[in-house]
């Protein structure tokens, strides 16, 4: 038992009237004795649920940010002399746990971004509680893509020569995924979910995108970001907590940019010429048959919210003057076959390297 854990948790498990929030270094310590196991499996456990009681802060959560890029997998920036239209990377900060009732457009939306050249990183696990829906590294294996398969020298590689590339937590962060079993045990989100959705496991210039179900979530991020000095990243009232915009509602986004102050952009699919249908989601193998079919350039209502997204992030990313040539340059790339092409790029890269 770790006696200097059992203080940490004693401090934020205290209940309402005596308990207290971590600060900022105390949260990355405790957030190190549970990676490294110096904290026993009985005190992880009532740390993680004492913490989801509580609520975490802004500052604690810089804190355990903090210890995920001290032990935790970093990519490099990508191969310059390849041609990558800009220099700042997108990290899409999903749910781990998956989606269980639309159909995930992420995927989609990066091979978009990579092959307009704006290099762009993934990351998460396997099936993950409390949701157990349907991960990202399932979707990338239904295209012909198994990340989970690689070292973490060779998902360099990959990002360095495609301009794509995804994090695995089994593979490349097993500390981090020898803590998914609690989620199940405790039946409940620990902070840790929250985290994820801003972790960046990439060094250099970056957009970090992330979603979120619960206003009060992205003063978290806000904050977190500022105490971590990350000046230029997007937040998005997704569908199910994902970075993916809604099409049955006005998305509702939040964008900081260096030596810039934080803007609320509000997109209603109605303004340009969109439908209110976000599609649903049924099983994987019927969801890979619509990736493949929009990859194709064959209209559906897939392939509208995957322009209605690809639109948006090429704007974000420099890419596109404004949301309507965003959207137009997305539905061009997909219709001219070079997002497909990118997919072809990667699988290929990913099986010489597996």
């Amino acid at each position: 038992m770790s006696d200097a854990f059992r203080e940490l948790l004693r401090k934020i498990g205290s209940g309402i009237h005596t308990g207290e929030n971590l600060t900022r270094s105390e949260a990355a310590a405790a957030t190190r004795m549970m990676l490294l196991g110096e904290a026993t499996p009985a005190q992880i456990g009532a740390f993680m649920i004492a913490h989801r009681i509580k609520r975490p802060t802004g500052e604690e959560l810089a804190g355990m940010l903090d210890a995920y890029e001290e032990l935790g997998p970093v990519l490099a920036p990508p191969n310059r002399e390849k041609g990558f239209s800009v220099s700042t990377v997108a990290v899409f900060g999903v749910a781990y746990d998956g989606r269980s009732r639309t159909a995930p457009i992420s995927p989609l939306t990066a091979l978009i971004l990579a092959a307009s050249g704006v290099p762009t990183l993934m990351h998460g696990g396997d099936t993950m509680p409390t949701k157990e829906g349907l991960p990202l590294i399932e979707i990338w294996r239904g295209l012909a893509v198994d990340w989970s398969k690689l070292r973490l020298e060779k998902v360099q590689q990959v990002f360095d020569s495609t301009g794509l590339g995804f994090v695995y937590l089994p593979k490349h962060f097993p500390q981090a995924a020898a803590l998914v079993p609690y989620r199940r045990e405790i039946g409940k989100r620990p902070p840790f979910s929250t985290m994820e959705l801003m972790w960046c496991p990439y060094v250099g210039d970056v957009n970090v995108i992330s979603g979120y179900v619960h206003p009060p979530t992205e003063g978290m991020f806000q904050k977190a970001f500022e105490l971590r000095g990350i000046k230029n990243y997007t937040t998005v009232k997704g569908l199910e907590g994902s970075c993916d915009l809604p099409r049955d509602r006005t998305a509702i986004i939040g964008i900081a940019k260096p030596d810039a102050e934080f803007e609320r952009v509000l997109l209603a699919h109605g303004d340009y010429g969109f439908s209110s249908t976000n599609p649903p989601l049924g099983s994987a193998s019927e969801l890979l048959k619509q990736m493949q079919e929009v990859l194709l350039g064959k209209p559906s209502e897939l392939m509208q919210s995957a322009i209605w997204n690809g639109g948006f992030y090429l704007w974000r990313s420099g890419v596109c003057l404004d949301m309507s040539s965003g959207l137009i340059e997305a539905e061009n790339l997909l219709s001219s076959g070079q997002v497909v092409q990118k997919l072809e790029e990667v699988s290929k890269a990913v099986s010489v390297l597996s």
